[in-house]
């Protein structure tokens, strides 16, 4: 999928404003231009950022719902899927975390914030604050395992997790002792037909 595709699907069916779109140009740019420098993104996936990373990362944007208030990404990474979400989010009607451990990665989403003029926090560790987030985004993070123990022991409040997984959501999910606070859906992706992405919906 070429980029001016990529684009199209950004502003006529996630509702990626015009201004939203120009940050991510941006964005895309400073990516690669870091990326000759640092491992953010492997060197394979750059010529298909666009879609592997941008577009599938923007999807999420479908599922957040009008009662969200806070978005924690745990592994963000080069600020997928959260950096995006936030550059989504003009009308601040949401708060995101980013947690990352990498300083290096810290460092570049920090620049990027400057650059853009977004509002994110940026946090090292997980395990140092008080999880308050009502969803919880991921894209490459744990095993799902240690995910829904972070989410039984950290986070007090109900809240949904979104989770961007390949085509082995299914097994993943048979893997795991879901208590009757959870609930789970798997929808496709768009960015590829045998992935999905899991949606995990947490009482407390």
């Amino acid at each position: 999928m070429h980029r001016d595709e990529v684009l199209s699907i950004l502003e006529k069916k996630l509702f990626f404003s015009r201004n939203s779109i120009n940050k991510l140009l941006i964005f895309h740019k400073s990516l690669l231009e870091y990326n000759n420098k640092y491992n953010l993104i492997s060197k394979s996936t750059e010529k298909l950022a666009w879609h592997r990373h941008i577009l599938d990362s923007a999807q999420i944007v479908k599922y957040i719902g009008p009662k969200v208030r806070e978005i924690a990404d745990f592994g963000t990474g080069a600020g997928f899927p959260g950096l995006v979400i936030s550059i989504f989010n003009e009308k601040n009607t949401f708060h995101v975390k980013l947690y990352e451990k990498s300083p290096v990665k810290r460092d570049f989403l920090k620049n990027i914030r400057d650059k853009l003029k977004l509002t994110y926090d940026i946090i090292g560790n997980l395990y140092d604050q008080k999880i308050t987030s009502d969803l919880i985004v991921c894209r490459a993070f744990k095993k799902m395992d240690s995910l829904i123990k972070i989410s039984r022991e950290n986070i007090k409040k109900p809240h949904k997790i979104i989770i961007l997984k390949g085509k082995n959501a299914q097994t993943e999910i048979n893997n795991i002792s879901f208590d009757k606070n959870y609930s789970y859906k798997l929808v496709r992706s768009i960015t590829d037909k045998d992935s999905k992405i899991i949606i995990l919906n947490v009482k407390k």
